[in-house]
């Protein structure tokens, strides 16, 4: 069975879209670390959902642009 919202997968918040899109950088049992736009956060897996193309997007752009300024791996 794969694992729900695995490291690398682009989400977003069932509840609120206060977070912006996210993407999973790290799974521990149910719980995921997330760093969305705004901030990262520790977030229930059954609390996200699979982000959309516009948000997945969105996220990309914003995560290219992190690199670019700051390097690394965002």
């Amino acid at each position: 069975m794969p694992t729900l919202h695995a490291t690398g997968a682009f989400v977003a918040h069932t509840g609120t879209d206060v977070y912006g899109p996210g993407k999973v950088i790290g799974v521990e049992g149910a719980w995921r670390r997330v760093r969305f736009i705004y901030f990262v956060a520790t977030i229930d897996a059954h609390d996200l959902r699979a982000a959309s193309p516009d948000e997945a997007a969105e996220m990309t752009r914003w995560l290219q642009q992190k690199q670019e300024r700051y390097g690394g791996r965002w």
